[in-house]
């Protein structure tokens, strides 16, 4: 009798950590193409409707102002609103979106404590150079937004020279 033995069982060598990530890979490049077939192949009967184009208006870019101090910005960003939104009498903002001195110092302001500090400082220019009492009054009194341009202006130009 003959006795054979079995040579023994060797295991074949361990894969390191990039071996075992590509394999991985492969297996999940196979699965998600496995998957996108299926899709293409039960959706086929689908009709598609063309999606009707959506446009969404764009922000108006920020027009670059020519002040470094926040408070003479902000009186600039005041008047650039209102060259391009209109200007209102009678209310803060109409609904038109046109707004009058106070409501584009608002509209533009960081904080309300920023607002408040323009919106005194734009006092200040109208009781000195136009002779208004609060700036609510004088806006309404004005006939066009050249005056209420021309303050905010002044006023942009206060705050820079005087680095508020």
């Amino acid at each position: 009798m003959t006795t054979t033995t079995a040579a023994p069982a060797t295991r074949p060598p361990a894969l390191t950590l990039d071996e075992r990530l590509a394999l991985a890979s492969l297996a999940m490049d196979d699965r998600l193409a496995t998957a996108a077939l299926a899709v293409d192949v039960n959706t086929a009967h689908i009709p598609v409707d063309p999606l009707p184009q959506i446009t969404i208006p764009l922000p108006p870019a920020a027009a670059p102002t020519p002040y470094r101090t926040p408070l003479a910005a902000l009186l600039h960003r005041a008047r650039v609103r209102i060259e391009t939104d209109g200007w209102a009498r009678g209310a803060c903002r109409d609904e038109d979106g046109r707004r009058c001195a106070i409501g584009a110092i608002r509209a533009e302001a960081d904080s309300p404590g920023q607002a408040d500090d323009a919106s005194a400082l734009l006092l200040d220019i109208v009781r000195r150079g136009f002779g208004g009492d609060t700036v609510p009054s004088w806006n309404d009194a004005q006939t066009s937004p050249r005056p209420v341009l021309l303050a905010l202006s002044r006023a942009a130009d206060h705050a820079h020279n005087h680095n508020l």
